[in-house]
């Protein structure tokens, strides 16, 4: 296989200045460079760039993979909007995350070796970047599920105890990027399903969210109305934590991670069972259809009578190999109706003739043998 390389960057909050274009392709000279976007793929040597100080700098979100097994996810959100000591409950066990502050900003950093592709789906096409991307907006708006898939990996790495409570009281139902994280990052299956199998605490009611805002004091909402005329595009996230950081009781009871080992295991079996009997009866379908496709092959040929005896001597004729193989299969078949209508001495006679009647074709007996 050879090497791959796919390294891509976007623009979120603010589109990249003049001088940050130029400084990005005097890094690469064949990168796609837009003003809010950079991407590029290498099939031999490596980006020129740190993409650490890069996410520091200009960008907020930014995918890399190799075909080798590397992934890895890092944004950059507004720092006030992220809870670090939140995180550590997470992500206490978790070596392949980084966490970090530069600014008025915090870079998460997913990095991780040794992901077993699965059905290439280390292959750009897949859109992994614009499919992870809704990620930020989630992370700023109080929902904490990315780091519960973070934290089951350390589960399924045997990191933490059977004692250990789960991170949040359950996750589903997973969005479409909570799904492509378990596929991108190689978490396990199921225990993803058993988290799953509980509820995650759901977004406050609209009523809510209405007290939420009428509770806050008069200079707080000038200070939202104030930034956001000046544009300021988490306003909304901001209010939407808020709201559910009000809404989550917390009386909900979360399951051991010995718990979920467990239901991860029985789902395991009971998966293996269905696929084990899914491939039973993919097998059974094929042995049906191809009985019934050598019957009505054989039937084909009973009603053609002496004539494939001739079909016979014709592609022996052709004296290639593409026509003794042909020949031998007609043999063969006819061999399986003499069988059926108890004329196996008429066919051992005919099947001699015509190995008298071309000893020398060593190749075509060759195909013979058995017959």
């Amino acid at each position: 296989m050879s090497e791959y390389q796919y390294y891509e960057f976007q623009a979120i909050d603010r589109p990249l200045t003049k001088a940050e274009q130029e400084m990005l392709r005097a890094l690469s000279s064949r990168g796609r460079i837009t003003a809010t976007s950079f991407a590029n793929h290498y099939d031999w040597g490596d980006f020129k760039g740190d993409p650490g100080k890069l996410m520091e700098d200009c960008f907020d979100l930014h995918l890399y993979l190799a075909n080798w097994g590397t992934r890895r996810l890092m944004m950059r959100v507004p720092k006030r909007l992220v809870d670090r000591h939140e995180l550590d409950v997470f992500l206490d066990e978790v070596d392949w995350v980084e966490i970090w502050s530069k600014g008025a900003y915090t870079i998460i950093d997913i990095y991780r070796d040794e992901v077993e592709p699965d059905d290439d789906a280390w292959d750009v096409d897949v859109g992994w970047l614009a499919v992870l991307a809704p990620l930020r907006n989630d992370i700023v708006s109080g929902d904490l599920r990315l780091f519960y898939l973070l934290w089951l990996s350390a589960v399924g790495e045997g990191l933490l105890t059977d004692d250990t409570p789960e991170s949040l009281p359950g996750i589903d139902p997973l969005t479409g990027s909570l799904e492509a994280v378990v596929a991108f990052f190689g978490i396990d299956r199921d225990l993803v399903a058993a988290a799953a199998a509980s509820p995650y605490e759901e977004e406050p009611a609209p009523d809510a969210a209405r007290a939420v805002i009428a509770g806050l004091a008069d200079d707080e909402k000038t200070d939202l109305l104030i930034r956001l005329m000046e544009g300021d595009v988490h306003i909304g996230s901001e209010l939407r934590r808020r709201a559910r950081a009000q809404h989550m009781s917390g009386r909900r009871r979360r399951r051991t991670v010995g718990e979920l080992r467990l239901k991860a295991h029985e789902m395991r079996k009971a998966r293996k069972r269905a696929e084990a009997e899914r491939l039973r009866a993919e097998e059974r379908r094929k042995a049906e259809e191809a009985e019934q496709a050598r019957r009505d092959r054989l039937d084909a040929l009973r009603r053609r009578g002496e004539n494939v005896w001739r079909e016979v001597e014709t592609e022996i004729g052709l004296r290639n190999a593409a026509g003794y193989d042909r020949a031998a299969a007609l043999l063969t078949d006819l061999k399986q109706l003499a069988a059926e209508d108890d004329t196996a001495a008429e066919f051992s006679s005919r099947i001699a003739a015509i190995r008298e009647r071309h000893v020398r074709k060593v190749q075509f007996l060759k195909r013979l043998r058995g017959l």
